[in-house]
């Protein structure tokens, strides 16, 4: 319902802005403008969906092998201790461990379609553990927000559509990125355990939270210190090197256990194909309505007023392209995906804008979708902090996910 009125309002408001471009400055190509940039749209929609076949096919696929190859199943033992303290709720070795895991890593891999499934199946699993039926339950509440929070580890899609765009490296983001969206989901997961009364000071849970908040404060120091040019190369050799690792991890392991990992890899790539050709006509429908907001000149003067507000507070103006994306990402994941890639192709998919609207659209997921699909699903009505604690998680991730942009790529 969200998406249906900013896509009419999107086109509503391009229409209305050729007409005062029209009246009122007389411009009289401003229609055909418009009209012209519904085709460039579509076209460049379809084509796009179309380039993302590839990388999808192999990331599914390579999913599929680490499932069969247990792999997974060894990284949710791997997380046991960890998720028993912040799942308290949960009986010890219960299968929806393995099948939340499971939702986590698909969301980590970049894999956001893989997950969902996986989402609804966990949440599924913890209605039959839930006492009120109509009231969220704590375990279902950190697991949307954690899943909301977007955690990725390996932007697969992002850097399919950098690679479209006519990036350079398309993985020059993996390192902001995996930065940005660790900010956003330690927000959220600290504002859940203080709103459950969890004990972050746990030592495994304060552990864990304490390991990983250094390590990314080391990176950004040490991302300070670099110069770009050197700062980019090893953010593409950590990318690259975990990126193949993470292969040749599955294949192993499930080679060790006598799993056809080729068989695997074809089942898992079907299932890509098909999540390609099904995201075709909402790519189109979106950049459609972006690309009339901006042949009638609606962008440019929103972009305008914030590169001054920007300025008036010491910010780079440039920066202020991107704010339309960060708006949009909780609201509608394909609404942020076209104001990506529009703003690839306007500022360039190797600018600051570019690069920082990759950042915005792998550092959160789609809030208001998630709440409604998961919550939705097992008939769930009152969702009591769950929408406070996805919004928490949002804000951090969008200053965090500015700030580091501007340190990498500024």
């Amino acid at each position: 319902m969200i998406l249906n009125y900013i896509w009419i309002g999107l086109i509503l408001l391009a229409v209305v802005m050729g007409c005062v471009q029209f009246f009122a400055y007389g411009q009289s190509e401003i229609f055909s403008e418009i009209l012209n940039s519904t085709f460039d749209s579509a076209k460049n929609g379809f084509e796009i969906s179309i380039g993302l076949t590839g990388i999808l096919a192999l990331w599914m696929g390579i999913l599929n092998i680490g499932q069969q190859g247990g792999t997974v199943n060894t990284l949710s033992r791997g997380v046991a201790p960890f998720f028993r303290r912040i799942f308290p709720g949960i009986p010890h070795k219960h299968p929806v461990y393995g099948t939340m895991f499971m939702n986590f890593a698909a969301n980590m891999l970049g894999l956001d379609n893989a997950a969902t499934p996986m989402g609804l199946k966990a949440m599924g699993e913890l209605q039959e553990l839930n006492q009120d039926k109509q009231k969220a339950s704590n375990a279902m509440i950190m697991f949307v927000v954690l899943g909301a929070s977007g955690l990725t580890i390996i932007p697969t899609t992002i850097m399919a559509y950098r690679a479209e765009c006519g990036a350079a490296n398309p993985a020059d983001v993996f390192l902001p990125l995996l930065m940005a969206t660790y900010f956003s989901t330690l927000g959220g997961l600290i504002a859940c355990c203080i709103a459950q009364k969890i004990k972050i000071w746990d030592k495994v849970v304060l552990g864990v939270i304490s390991f990983l908040t250094a390590l990314v404060v080391l990176l950004l120091v040490l991302a300070q210190r670099l110069p770009e040019e050197t700062l980019t190369s090893v953010s593409s050799i950590i990318a690259a090197c975990t990126l193949l690792g993470l292969i040749c991890w599955f294949i192993i392991q499930a080679s060790i256990r006598k799993v056809n990992v080729y068989d695997a890899f074809i089942d898992g790539a079907k299932g890509g194909f098909k999540t390609a050709i099904g995201i075709i006509p909402y790519l189109i429908a979106i950049l459609i309505a972006v690309g009339m907001f901006r042949a009638s000149g609606a962008m440019g003067l929103l972009e305008e007023g914030l590169a001054n507000l920007f300025a008036l507070v010491g910010i780079n103006s440039d920066l202020s392209a991107a704010v339309p994306t960060a708006i949009m990402k909780p609201l509608s994941g394909s609404g942020a995906r076209g104001l990506m890639i529009e703003a690839m192709n306007t500022h360039g998919a190797d600018s600051l804008v570019g690069r920082l609207c990759c950042i915005l659209q792998g550092t959160t997921d789609t809030t208001f979708y998630v709440l409604a699909v998961y919550f939705g699903s097992v008939g769930i009505k009152n969702t009591r902090h769950a929408v406070a604690c996805c919004l928490i998680s949002d804000l951090i991730g969008i200053i965090a996910a500015f700030t580091i942009a501007s340190i990498f790529f500024g």
